[in-house]
């Protein structure tokens, strides 16, 4: 399978903000810019894979500094690691009060996407290929957080099997015709 640049599956999109995303106070809802950075991030990796890819994980979220209504919101993405399957998407978002011209970094997020066929079973991916320094450096720091993604997952996976664990061993007998199973 040939790989892809990261800039081959770039994408920067914009949107004016109105008041019907925002809240009595002129704030914008982060539901709403949540779901401009899944689907700038999602048209990047369906980009990268050209088949169905689904929103496994949103690593992290921060919301640095407010939206409001009026603003140009911005959202810059691209592939920052490519795995067999699974693939991060990384988002900037930085909202511009047209008046003024002043530009702010306004949140960032990771997500991951794993790549599926029409069955809904996880299918390869095109590997990343990095260019630059930046790219590069990105690529790293996204496989930092993937092995952190997957230590947590098998922590969470250990909790879940031992709360299950002592739960099915606190479960008293069932009675079975008048006796004790």
């Amino acid at each position: 399978m040939e790989g892809k640049r990261v800039n081959e599956s770039s994408v920067v999109t914009s949107l004016l903000i109105n008041p019907q995303d925002a809240n009595l106070s002129g704030f914008v809802h982060g539901g709403v810019i949540m779901y401009m950075i899944d689907n700038t991030a999602g048209a990047v990796a369906l980009r990268h894979a050209r088949c169905n890819v689904v929103t496994a994980s949103i690593d992290r979220l921060e919301f640095h500094d407010p939206v409001m209504i009026g603003d140009l919101v911005t959202l810059q993405a691209s592939v920052n690691y490519v795995g067999r399957t699974s693939l991060e998407v990384g988002v900037r978002v930085e909202a511009e009060n047209l008046v003024s011209g002043k530009r702010r970094h306004t949140s960032s997020a990771y997500l991951t996407f794993v790549a599926i066929d029409a069955e809904g079973n996880p299918m390869a991916l095109p590997p990343l290929i990095q260019e630059t320094p930046e790219d590069l450096r990105r690529y790293r720091e996204a496989g930092e957080r993937r092995k952190n993604r997957m230590a947590e997952k098998r922590k969470e996976k250990q909790g879940q099997d031992l709360a299950t664990k002592v739960e099915s061993d606190s479960i008293p007998p069932v009675e079975q015709g008048g006796r004790l199973a």
